[in-house]
């Protein structure tokens, strides 16, 4: 059963995943759950979509997949944002081990 900060489609093999993005943080990192998404802290700050990008390109290395296998789907300005990743076979809920 899928948690309410992801969606697993194993057909297709698309992880969609709700995020709090967090930016200007002292280092990249897990952060939990806050408020039904993943919390992630960006060390980038939010000017000129540098978050945006560092969010991706640490999603990727957390799921293993290329960069290009991870997309923004919503919320290109906002804190919340829908992110898919494509191509990889890691359940998300084992992100939670890597908080801190």
């Amino acid at each position: 059963m899928d948690a309410a900060w992801y969606r697993i489609d194993r057909i297709n093999q698309v992880v969609s995943l709700t995020v709090h993005a967090q930016p200007g943080a002292k280092r990249t990192a897990i952060g939990g759950l806050h408020g039904g998404a993943l919390k992630i802290r960006i060390a980038a700050p939010a000017a000129d979509g540098k978050a945006n990008t560092a969010l991706l390109e640490f999603v990727a290395q957390l799921f293993a997949v290329p960069t290009r296998n991870v997309a923004l789907k919503q919320g290109t300005g906002a804190r919340r944002k829908l992110v898919e990743i494509y191509g990889s076979v890691r359940d998300p809920a084992t992100l939670l081990d890597k908080t801190g």
